[in-house]
């Protein structure tokens, strides 16, 4: 076992925006551990314009930029990545390529922590688009018996931000019906909606309500932590094979002169 700090970096899979990423710099400061260097990432604006990834057309556009930031992550000496968005893009792909760095998401993290405190958990979601493809993960992971439903307030990423007490009073609504009707035990908030709100809406309904942003943040420091005390790294047989570095090399698959990154703010380990 080492003292060293535990590197975590959590990646926004977006283009960089001062006041997001201020956001999530925020939560990481808030959050981490005091022995945790946390680096939280964007995209380059001019190669990824959108603010959200709601639809697969801009996940399919954006795989790219988050296994660039991956591999340039991993040769950094990052102890372990979380992707940023509830889709969990491109959580598999990235994980094959990380090499020693342990790869997370929101989705993922959010369940596993879920499962560990009750039996049943709602997932509130911001609009019906999401639900097929975070029920195709949730089910993935093993958590469709304990998955109470998706419950959605009507709202696109960029219109949470438009009227917070609109946002409240949806998410309130959606929260109870998911406690009061579907019997859920604890709630999960499956996008990045109001970081700091899930402590009001758990006074609110009694009942635990887990921040995507923050479950992926711990969940990575967490995954790091028991790498360096146990030596539990990735796995890299059968379907976490990678490629060969050679064959890699023989296409530049991770090359060009673009930047990896478009925004990059440190949080030192204290």
């Amino acid at each position: 076992m080492t003292n060293k700090p535990l590197k975590i970096m959590y990646l926004n899979p977006v283009s960089a925006n001062p006041e997001v990423d201020a956001i999530f710099a925020e939560m990481a400061r808030d959050h981490k551990l005091p022995g945790t260097e946390v680096h939280v990432t964007a995209l380059p604006k001019d190669q990824y314009g959108f603010s959200h990834i709601e639809f697969r057309t801009y996940e399919a556009l954006v795989t790219r930029g988050i296994m660039r930031a991956v591999r340039a992550a991993a040769r950094e000496g990052f102890d372990a990545l979380a992707i940023g968005c509830f889709y969990d893009t491109a959580l598999h792909d990235a994980r094959e390529i990380s090499g020693d760095m342990i790869i997370t998401a929101p989705c993922v993290a959010s369940c596993e922590i879920a499962a560990s405190l009750v039996n049943r958990f709602g997932i509130i979601v911001g609009r019906r688009k999401w639900v097929n493809q975070m029920h195709a993960n949730v089910v993935e992971y093993g958590h469709g018996e304990r998955l109470a439903g998706f419950y959605d307030v009507g709202l696109g990423v960029d219109d949470f931000q438009k009227d917070h007490d609109e946002t409240a009073r949806r998410l309130k609504q959606a929260g109870r019906k998911a406690v009061e009707e579907g019997y859920a035990e604890a709630l999960i908030l499956g996008c990045t909606m109001e970081i700091g709100f899930y402590k009001e809406l758990e006074k609110e309904l009694g009942v635990p309500v887990i921040d995507p942003s923050i479950a992926a943040l711990k969940r990575a420091e967490y995954a790091a932590l028991l790498k360096q005390q146990c030596g539990w790294g990735p796995g890299r047989k059968w379907s976490c094979e990678p490629p060969s570095e050679t064959e890699m090399a023989k296409f530049d698959a991770f090359g060009g002169d673009d930047p990896v990154f478009g925004s990059r703010i440190i949080l030192a380990a204290n």
